[in-house]
């Protein structure tokens, strides 16, 4: 059951409630199968695997929030892409009482970080699903991914995070 929020909080109560986690949208592809698994049995090559992330919040209310974490995992051997995994793992939360820079971070870190577990076992279940090896994503530091974000903002920069392994 789904918490409320009190729209105008006494003194300024600060409140954040997650409300309700879900999968907004998930996708897997794996364009060079069948010929991608003997490509990966036959040779020495390592998959290279790269990691886009990003967030979007949206203003349901006054006091509540959607915010999707969107992951896409794409792995390639040599020139073929051997899958591509997208997940928007969304979230709704309640945020009252807190000034506008204080909810900027909580959209862009917080809310990020607790929906991380879910996206990344839905990215696991779709490598594996697609008939490949496991695939578990390290932990996302989005403290220091929001930290950048706002140091790129004040200096023009305009990014999206990418981590490649």
């Amino acid at each position: 059951m789904a918490e409320n929020i009190d729209a105008n909080p006494q003194d300024n109560e600060m409140q954040l409630v997650l409300q309700k986690v879900y999968l907004k949208d998930a996708s897997f592809e794996a364009p060079n199968a069948p010929g991608i698994f003997q490509d990966m049995g036959g040779t020495e090559e390592q998959p290279q695997v790269s990691l886009n992330v990003g967030h979007t919040a949206t203003r349901l209310d006054e006091t509540t929030r959607e915010v999707v974490l969107s992951l896409t995992l794409t792995c390639e051997l040599g020139e073929h892409t051997a899958y591509l995994a997208e997940v928007h793992q969304a979230g709704i939360f309640g945020i009252a009482g807190f000034g506008p820079e204080e909810e900027d971070g909580i959209i862009g870190s917080y809310c990020p970080t607790v929906l991380f577990p879910y996206a990344r076992q839905v990215i696991s279940s779709l490598v594996m699903d697609g008939g490949f090896p496991p695939f578990l994503l390290q932990p996302i530091n989005f403290d220091a991914l929001y930290a950048e974000q706002k140091r790129q903002q004040a200096s023009g920069e305009n990014s999206t995070p990418t981590l490649n392994s």
